[in-house]
């Protein structure tokens, strides 16, 4: 008798750190889909946000949208296809480092974000209760002009709003591990879809990198996607990698 081994093969072919990044986001995908509230415990909130806690800055990384498994499929499928060639070149250990610098520094870029853009917000709400001016408030509450709002009940609308604000996904690191590939194999060809002849991978890094920097400083109406924390996985994950080559840490791995 003999058994089909060609799945344990394709499994075991796969490098330690890649695979367990892959199935730690597909369980607690699933189970954010079962608990809802795990994605609030374990997505980031905004640092000033009463849900915050200093755990989401490492955990949001592993969860994504539970009512879209495209999110955490793609992702995940780019970790197997890019993540897998860097863990082989530069060893688990590296790789894991790589994958959560990366994500750290997307969290960090996208905290900052928001802090640059809730900027105008938090100083009118303290404005409104100080002097009643409504000011940039109109943008996020409807307001009449002439009615006085508790100051309690205006507190509790920014905290609501603050609390709302929530980013979950692998993309930051996902984006650096992009980066990484690109930077170890500028001239290996790629093909994307609808695009019938290959792209060298400097070509297309850069060309990912152009279009979220665009996407972010447009602010398209209903864009939610978080555009500056892929560039923050990106500048992060070169930085890392120039580090390690000027400190001769895996000398020869960085292609031309």
């Amino acid at each position: 008798m003999s058994f089909n081994t060609s799945g344990n093969r394709w499994l075991s072919s796969i490098p330690t750190v890649t695979k367990n990044l892959i199935i730690i986001n597909l369980i607690l995908w699933l189970a954010s889909t079962m608990y809802p509230a795990l994605q609030q415990f374990l997505g980031m909130h905004f640092i000033l946000a009463e849900d915050f806690k200093l755990h989401q800055l490492f955990t949001y990384m592993f969860m994504h949208d539970r009512g879209n498994f495209g999110h955490v499929f793609f992702n995940m499928f780019a970790v197997y296809m890019f993540g897998r060639v860097l863990e082989q070149v530069w060893g688990p250990k590296r790789f894991l480092i790589f994958y959560v610098v990366t994500g750290l520094g997307a969290g960090l870029i996208q905290q900052l974000t928001w802090y640059i853009d809730l900027q105008p917000f938090l100083r009118d709400v303290n404005e409104y209760i100080l002097s009643g001016e409504i000011g940039s408030l109109r943008e996020y509450w409807q307001l009449q002009e002439g009615v006085r709002y508790p100051a309690q009940e205006v507190l509790r609308a920014r905290d609501q709003l603050l609390n709302g604000m929530l980013t979950v996904g692998a993309s930051g690191a996902v984006f650096g591990i992009l980066l990484g590939f690109g930077m170890l194999f500028p001239n290996a060809p790629l093909y994307l879809m609808f695009i019938p002849f290959p792209i060298k991978a400097k070509w297309m890094v850069i060309g990912y990198g152009l279009i979220e920097l665009f996407a972010g400083v447009s602010h398209f109406t209903g864009d939610n996607v978080a555009h500056f924390a892929h560039l923050g996985g990106m500048i992060f994950g070169y930085i890392l990698i120039v580090y390690w080559k000027k400190k001769g840490i895996g000398n020869g791995y960085f292609l031309g």
